[in-house]
């Protein structure tokens, strides 16, 4: 499902990424419009982190080209978010400081993003003593707190517990439905990688299968699920191919 404009929000032709003799991505060509959510699907290995490392400007290109539309903000989640040795508040304060938000109006941000998840009762506390749950619950704070028009993520629930996986999974529906700094007619992009194919299902509106850093099926969600698919993503979707 596309959002209201028909432009871009990333277009890559023929991406090649090489880390030393292992070609990460092979010639992947792909165009996401402004308010799609696509889930990347596929085994280990298969290419999915480095595409979406790519798309968020971390890992540079060998060959091929890629066009982006710069004017829309970006913000990214690691499966295991990155938390400074400070309080769950200043850690999202400190990305709006990076920003060039003023120290004295990002503390306040701060508290009003952890609010939204829920975590307005920890802002004083440690980061680094959160679990796992708490910590990814910052680290969307901290990307809600940068009004992102393009969410990006990477395993974002894979080493939760169940109950922070549902927890999550709730605040990713929320923010994928609202939008960023661009405006209300522009819902918020979101692309994100994930083995968990319920979640796939509740979330996405376009599904990408990829294998040995190819892109080797590009379905909505519903034909993927229901359609004829390449024997590699048939297996996948099975549970077959591990």
């Amino acid at each position: 499902m596309s959002g209201p404009s028909t432009n871009p929000w990333v277009d890559l032709r023929q991406v090649t990424v090489r880390y030393g003799s292992v070609q990460a991505l092979d010639q992947i060509t792909l165009r996401i419009t402004p308010g799609e959510h696509v889930a990347l699907v596929g085994a280990n290995g298969s290419g999915k982190s480095t595409l979406l490392r790519v798309l968020h400007g971390l890992a540079d290109t060998d060959a091929g080209g890629l066009q982006c539309d710069a004017s829309l903000r970006q913000a990214m989640l690691f499966q295991r978010p990155h938390m400074l040795r400070t309080s769950a508040q200043n850690n999202v304060a400190l990305a709006l400081w990076l920003r060039g938000t003023r120290w004295c109006d990002a503390r306040p941000r701060a508290l009003t993003a952890l609010q939204r998840v829920g975590l307005q009762g920890i802002a004083a506390q440690n980061a680094r003593t959160l679990s796992g749950g708490q910590q990814q619950r910052v680290a969307l704070a901290r990307a809600w707190a940068l009004r992102p028009d393009v969410l990006l993520l990477d395993e974002p629930t894979a080493s939760l517990d169940p109950h922070a996986k549902r927890e999550v999974e709730a605040l990713m529906a929320d923010f994928a439905a609202s939008h960023g700094a661009a405006g209300p007619a522009h819902p918020v992009t979101m692309v994100f990688s994930s083995h968990n194919l319920g979640q796939v299902k509740r979330l996405a509106s376009r599904v990408i299968y990829m294998e040995h850093g190819r892109l080797v099926a590009d379905l909505p969600v519903h034909d993927f699920f229901n359609g004829p698919l390449p024997e590699a993503a048939r297996l996948f979707v099975k549970g077959e191919l591990v």
